[in-house]
């Protein structure tokens, strides 16, 4: 079975920013989303791989027998658009992503350009179900 690429690391999250995040506004972006992500979760941010900052971590198995760990939310300040990591449940997706403001998403990932593009306080909202969805479904964490 393929060993997962995304692992936690012991790489420094703010040093990963400085170094790696060229354009200021994402760089401040980034640290803003620590500090809303740390608040909400209680969780010191850890890099997972070489790009992502995650906050928490479950481990998961698949009936297919595919197992790892994950953050319980994440996000990665990458080149194009913060791409956010966060689980939104399939009965309000499109209800609460209609709500955030300017942004794209794919079935696992929400991009975003930059935090002044959404509503906050509809992506405090996210975060919060996302962190409580996923250590209710995996509460051995």
């Amino acid at each position: 079975m393929a060993k997962n690429k995304t692992t936690e690391t012991q790489s420094n999250v703010v040093d990963f920013i400085n170094i790696f995040v060229e354009e200021e506004t994402k760089k401040k972006d980034a640290f803003e989303l620590i500090r809303m992500m740390q608040e909400i979760t209680g969780f010191e941010p850890k890099m997972w791989g070489p790009s992502i900052i995650g906050f928490g971590s479950y481990h998961y198995k698949y009936a297919s027998g595919h197992e790892g760990d994950s953050p319980l939310v994440a996000f990665s300040p990458r080149k194009a658009a913060i791409s956010l990591y966060l689980y939104t449940s399939p009965e309000n997706r499109e209800e609460i992503l209609s709500e955030l403001g300017k942004h794209k998403a794919s079935k696992g990932c929400i991009y975003i350009k930059k935090l002044a593009d959404i509503e906050p306080e509809v992506l405090k909202k996210m975060i919060l179900h996302s962190f409580e969805y996923l250590k209710n479904l995996y509460p051995s964490n």
